[in-house]
């Protein structure tokens, strides 16, 4: 029993980690579009993924639909959440850079949801998981400043809205923290991870759909721009939220999220080999702490 328990863990570790993989790719392949929004690529990301999801756990949430009624509360605020995610996320990109903008955005989703566990669920948090956290942010601030790209270079006489960027960040963060919380609970209330994230990504579309019809104008007017979508919605918002959901079965929301310190990383490297940005010696460190981070994390509490 413990062995399999012990598997299922490490599945999930797994899982969280390709999820995080997934999602560090969408910066750089979002600026493959540069005539796209970062509202429509938001918008479009996460809402046709929040449809596939819906469509994958239909069977489950038919089965489960009293269930998911009776915690219709927490439903609307992860629905909410998700909502508001990908608008306050891209935007970040946009406006400060595809590594900063990650690197804010997952730097401070773990502290957000340590308080939300800490001060609704009333979890102790361990010491592993606070070196962890500690490991992780200063590694994310080292990513950080380590990193100087083209973009960054063009924006400085733009110090107003990076500054907004930034600010966006924390929004994504605390909000990430939100709708991942919220799943948890419905996970922890015995609703199937595929109907908990099916009917929340899914409401979240029926409201982001409607900001793409209004945003996204540019979709069609070149291949490029249909293939950045089409790989945003099947591949890091659809399967990528898929892994989410199910490692998030076995793993704490807070430790979850913490995992997804991988995804500035992968950001990072991707920019560098990809977009061209370039990481002194600070932002290697930074990744080195990051790794350190998610080596403590992998083992069993």
């Amino acid at each position: 029993m413990k062995s399999s328990v012990n598997i299922s863990h490490y599945y999930g570790l797994f899982s969280i980690l390709l999820a995080a993989f997934l999602w560090g790719t969408t910066g750089t392949v979002a600026s493959l579009a540069p005539t796209l929004s970062p509202l429509s690529v938001g918008a479009a990301a996460m809402g046709g993924g929040g449809i596939l999801q819906a469509i994958l756990a239909r069977r489950q949430i038919a089965q489960q639909i009293n269930d998911i009624q009776s915690n219709l509360s927490i439903l609307l605020v992860g629905v909410i959440a998700v909502v508001l995610y990908p608008l306050a996320f891209y935007s970040s990109m946009h406006l400060a850079g595809i590594t900063i903008g990650t690197v804010v955005s997952m730097g401070t989703a773990p502290l957000f949801t340590a308080i939300l566990e800490r001060v609704f669920d009333k979890k102790r948090l361990s010491l592993t998981w606070f070196i962890s956290f500690i490991l992780g942010v200063t590694g994310v601030a080292l990513l950080s400043i380590g990193e100087s790209s083209h973009i960054s270079e063009l924006d400085q006489n733009r110090e107003s809205q990076k500054f907004i960027g930034l600010i966006l960040g924390l929004v994504a963060g605390f909000t990430y923290a939100l709708y991942s919380w919220s799943a948890k609970k419905l996970i922890e209330r015995k609703i199937h991870s595929k109907a908990a994230m099916g009917t929340m990504f899914g409401g979240a579309a029926l409201f982001l759909l409607p900001v793409l019809l209004i945003t996204g104008d540019h979709i069609f007017s070149s291949n490029i721009n249909l293939y950045v979508v089409g790989y945003m919605i099947f591949i890091p918002m659809f399967l990528g939220y898929v892994l989410f959901g199910y490692g998030l079965k076995t793993i704490d929301a807070s430790k979850a999220i913490t995992l997804t310190l991988f995804e500035p990383v992968v950001a990072a490297i991707f920019a560098i080999t990809v977009v061209g940005e370039s990481l002194n010696v600070l932002g290697w460190f930074g990744m080195g702490l990051i790794m350190i981070c998610l080596l403590l994390l992998s083992k069993k509490a």
